[in-house]
């Protein structure tokens, strides 16, 4: 399976799975110019700007009018507005198989302050998650993968200096919304050693930024 992350983290997310399958479209246009053409799928999880980038996705569908984007149903009226054809948007549920030949997803809930879910996906023989802003992983099994792509936004003890010294200066700490809605290292740290096998591989993904 080859990847490419195009960007991760608070300024935009998108990765590309095999050069066909998008996930996260959060970058501007010209990020994606190496890659939209042959694109198959595009797996969307959320509708922060930073996952959902809007001129992105009307651009993606006006280039590729056949291209298709998959979703939960909270980001369906999204698509739409944006000029989407509804025939090309794949309605999932969460916690059943999609299978689409070449390859197989399964979306999954994840905890968030917006509905939002990471996937699972099947892919030449290979099992891949993808997970990204969620407070927790704890909820979700995957014993043994391949590759992990799971959110692993700050260290507890530096956010929490963080937090120390905005609360200090009377400034907004917005990282107590961090605390609330996004996985630390340390818990991403403990769900990776209870499922990855001596194969697997991971990748930390979306780092918090100031």
């Amino acid at each position: 399976m080859k990847f490419d992350i195009i960007e991760t983290g608070s300024t935009g997310n998108a990765m590309v799975i095999n050069s066909t399958i998008l996930i996260d479209c959060g970058v501007p246009f010209k990020k994606l110019s190496d890659y939209y053409r042959k694109l198959n799928l595009v797996l969307l999880t959320h509708v922060h700007g930073d996952h959902f980038y809007k001129t992105t996705i009307k651009r993606l569908s006006e280039e590729r009018p056949i291209l298709r984007f998959g979703c939960g149903q909270w980001l369906v009226q999204n698509l739409v507005d944006l000029g989407v054809n509804k025939r090309n948007i794949d309605v999932y549920q969460m916690n059943t198989v999609y299978d689409y030949k070449k390859f197989k997803i399964k979306p999954f809930d994840l905890v968030h302050n917006v509905p939002n879910c990471g996937y699972r996906i099947n892919i030449e023989g290979e099992k891949l998650i993808y997970a990204t802003d969620t407070n927790s992983m704890s909820h979700i099994d995957a014993k043994g993968y391949d590759y992990y792509f799971i959110e692993a936004n700050y260290t507890e003890d530096e956010i929490r200096e963080r937090i120390k010294e905005k609360e200090q200066q009377g400034l907004f700490v917005y990282e107590l919304d961090v605390l609330k809605n996004h996985l630390s290292k340390e818990k991403c740290d403990n769900w990776l050693y209870k499922n990855m096998s001596s194969n697997s591989q991971y990748v930390y993904m979306h780092g918090h930024a100031e």
